[in-house]
């Protein structure tokens, strides 16, 4: 077996949860690729298909705001190097600051680090610890809609939702809108619904069920089958509209929103969300409607 570097096998074990040497070979059959590796460990059925966190060691705060009735929110990290600074007073009312800042501010989301960057330099004079104006997201309702927000875990997590409604009173849902956002924080979707999900990821699932159904030896007619199954339930776990409500699971998402608009004489939809987890790695893991 190649020569693998132990760090590479350790990032491996911490996404796929798979073991020690298997992660090794799955390296060394992949030549050092670890998105080849997973796939590796995932066709032999060692390793699961939740979604890889990637997670970076960094402490902070995600903020959440909503201005003008809920038609705009916003959705910020702010990084620092210990848990003990970020729940200082100073602190927190530094990112409130900013999350209100960039949900009231067209285009805030991209302009906040500059705008927020010398205030940011006296707070790190003052707490003594480095920080960072990580990312932000902002959405604006245009149309009928409003936004929902949500926070959990003292600012670890947060997610907003936009939706879209017609033929009713927006207000209405300005309960659904949070605990929609409340949903996305809980069960992590990836897009809103099947029909965004990118080609070339339904043919990597495909390819990742067939080989894993073919390790039974089953027939080509039963691994269709089997693949079908599994595809299915890759739509119910990674489509929001898909997933079983997470206050009520015996409805899934869609069945809400349907039964919610009719109950208010009209309809709601869900146009997109963003969700943020402290020190994720990437940017805005973010979903929006074709």
């Amino acid at each position: 077996m190649a020569d693998v570097p132990a760090a590479l096998v350790k990032q491996l074990r911490e996404k796929t949860g798979a073991g020690f040497m298997d992660c090794k070979k799955a390296l060394a059959e992949s030549g050092g690729d670890l998105e080849q590796a997973i796939d590796y460990l995932r066709k032999k059925g060692l390793a699961g298909a939740a979604k890889k966190a990637g997670r970076e060691a960094s402490e902070g705060l995600i903020g959440t705001a909503l201005v003008d009735g809920g038609r705009a929110g916003a959705l910020v990290e702010v990084n620092c190097e210990t848990d003990f600074v970020a729940r200082t007073p100073d602190f927190k009312a530094f990112v409130d600051e900013v999350a209100g800042w960039v949900a009231r501010t067209p285009q805030g989301d991209a302009t906040f680090a500059a705008q927020w960057g010398d205030r940011l330099t006296e707070l790190i004079a003052k707490l003594g610890e480095n920080m960072v104006l990580r990312r932000a997201v902002r959405f604006a309702v245009d149309g009928r809609g409003l936004i929902g927000e949500y926070s959990h875990a003292g600012g670890k997590l947060g997610a907003l939702v936009e939706l879209e409604v017609t033929g009713a009173d927006p207000a209405r849902f300005a309960g659904l809108a949070h605990d929609l956002a409340m949903h996305v924080v809980a069960s992590n979707p990836s897009y809103v619904r099947r029909e965004e999900v990118p080609a070339d990821v339904i043919a990597r699932e495909r390819e990742i069920y067939a080989a894993q159904a073919k390790e039974t030896g089953k027939p080509e007619k039963v691994v269709e089958r089997i693949v079908e199954g599994k595809l299915e339930k890759f739509y119910a776990d990674a489509c929001l509209l898909e997933q079983a409500f997470a206050i009520d699971s015996e409805k899934t998402v869609e069945e809400v929103l349907k039964a919610r608009g009719a109950e208010a004489g009209g309809s709601v939809s869900v146009r997109r969300f963003a969700r943020f987890q402290l020190g994720e790695a990437g940017k805005a893991a973010e979903g929006q409607s074709a």
